[in-house]
């Protein structure tokens, strides 16, 4: 709860400064659309990306077996728009990481040792109906 509390006042706040940094750089308009770019990218690579997730989630099940690493997939998928349709530099960063295929395997094995460990701990359980 500490550090969810700490990313809340934390991350809001390196965003606005990256902003004003880039800002003075390269000029207030031409940041202005550069992150009004980037959500439009986000927001296009998310539907194809997502499509994608959709059919192969689709096939798995159709085979008649669980689609676990494609709901991984979508679940980044939704995290990854959500940080690119947020205002800021360094969300779009980390939302453009889960958003891309190749760099989506890191958080994804992230989240793999995570639930691992909240298994492991007794924090999570799961049940298989038959």
């Amino acid at each position: 709860m500490r550090l969810f509390l700490i990313l809340i006042i934390v991350v809001p706040a390196l965003e606005i400064f990256t902003l004003i940094q880039v800002g003075q750089v390269i000029g207030g308009w031409l940041t202005f659309f550069l992150v009004i770019a980037m959500s439009a990218l986000g927001a296009y690579l998310l539907k194809v990306q997502g499509r994608n997730t959709l059919r192969q989630i689709s096939r798995e099940m159709q085979m008649g077996s669980l689609p676990g690493d494609s709901l991984l997939d979508g679940a980044c998928l939704l995290v990854g728009g959500t940080l690119l349709l947020t205002p800021g530099f360094l969300s779009d960063i980390v939302g453009m990481m889960m958003l891309l295929p190749g760099t989506r395997e890191i958080p994804k094995r992230l989240i793999k040792v995570y639930l691992m460990k909240m298994m492991q701990n007794g924090n999570y359980s799961f049940y298989r109906r038959f």
